[in-house]
């Protein structure tokens, strides 16, 4: 295997985007990763978009990209596994350069979600039909079983939640990109709306338009590349777990998460406590919390303890989402694990502006399908 450079980046605007179409998305983030690598080469794509049959009516979805970007006749190809399309995408793209068998590869990630009469129901598609939905449970309900769980097992408190998502507002204020792009406080977060007890709304990542990409290319072509400082991919993993929660021995362990993290480590050569910057997949504030001690951060209980040190804000010992997150910047499903690498890329080039990480030379993406089902984990090393 050979190594795989990240050589252009492109992202969409996350939000409501009512003026632009599901294609005229994925095709501004194209366009804008070719710009950003100062070169029109491409020998393959793949696409994560998790449900656009349900969320605007259109399957087929890599051959109508392809075609409306002129790229037709390279193999595109989409790619679904829930909410982790796009972490998968871009792990298709890097295992196809690193074989050898294309020199770049594009991985981008397309929702359009609010075009949708019921993004419940197609949401929900990421469970487990017969045992959770057909009985009644939304995603909001499950992560809640969760967060009860982590606050019975570990004393987790309401307040530890709600900062999660005041963090990752404070870093969205910073990305013009996010759909929401404000601060906010714990007491707005404890007095919005109940979604599903204990999680409230402001605990919730949005529904969202939007697209990003990534061109992925052997270290010839990268170096080729003009204009901006070489990203490595260290590593690429993906684990796939049990989907439905009562088949699952601890509700507030993410175990596909873990796997696909020391994997990650191995691969990379890394512990964890060498990471520098983290996006991780972030679709409720519990997610968060949970995610962490998945990925070895913290032990077990002891990662909302560090969210109210204030060690996962910028400035603290392990910045984590500073892009926003999907709780602030938004959560296009097939897109989101795309954005991840994209921040990433920013903050290794030392492009991040006010939210850069001082001295960031390493990154991990985790970007998960349903309620941690499916798991994918990038790490990315800049220059030195």
């Amino acid at each position: 295997m050979r190594d795989v450079y990240v050589i252009g980046i492109g992202m969409t605007h996350f939000g409501e985007l009512w003026d632009t179409s599901f294609r005229d998305l994925f095709v501004e983030a194209a366009l804008e990763a070719f710009g950003d690598a100062n070169m029109d080469r491409l020998d393959s794509m793949y696409i994560g978009c998790m449900s656009g049959g349900l969320f605007v009516g259109q399957e087929h979805v890599g051959a109508l990209l392809a075609d409306y970007l002129g790229r037709v006749p390279i193999p595109t190809t989409r790619v679904e596994t829930a909410c982790a399309s796009g972490g998968a995408a871009v792990r298709q793209a890097y295992l196809e350069v690193a074989s050898g068998m294309s020199e770049v590869v594009l991985a981008g990630g397309v929702e359009k979600m609010t075009d949708s009469a019921d993004v419940t129901a197609a949401l929900a598609t990421a469970a487990d039909q017969e045992y959770e939905v057909y009985q009644g449970v939304t995603f909001p309900g499950l992560y809640a079983l969760m967060a009860r769980a982590h606050m019975h097992t570990y004393h987790t408190t309401r307040e530890q939640l709600a900062l999660v998502a005041v963090k990752n507002h404070h870093h969205g204020a910073m990305n013009s990109k996010t759909q929401f792009p404000f601060e906010i406080t714990v007491e707005q977060v404890l007095a919005s709306s109940m979604v599903a007890d204990p999680l409230r709304l402001l605990d919730c990542s949005p529904v969202s338009d939007g697209a990003a990409a990534v061109i992925l290319a052997s270290e010839e072509v990268a170096k080729q590349a003009k204009g901006h400082p070489l990203v490595r991919v260290v590593a690429s993993t993906q684990a796939t777990g049990a989907m439905a929660l009562h088949t699952r021995t601890d509700l507030t362990r993410l175990d596909t998460v873990e796997h696909s993290a020391q994997v990650a480590y191995q691969q990379a050569g890394i512990t964890p406590d060498q990471v520098d910057v983290t996006e991780v997949h972030d679709c409720f504030t519990i997610a968060e919390i949970c995610v962490m001690e998945a990925l070895g951060y913290a032990e077990p209980g002891r990662a909302a303890a560090l969210v109210e040190a204030g060690e996962t804000r910028l400035g603290g010992s392990m910045p984590i989402n500073t892009s926003g997150g999907l709780k602030s910047k938004g959560h296009p499903v097939g897109a989101s694990g795309v954005a991840q690498v994209v921040e990433l890329t920013i903050q290794l080039r030392r492009e991040g502006g006010t939210r850069q990480v001082e001295g960031a030379r390493i990154g991990l993406a985790q970007n998960m399908g349903g309620t941690g089902a499916s798991s994918t984990v990038h790490i990315l090393e800049g220059q030195a």
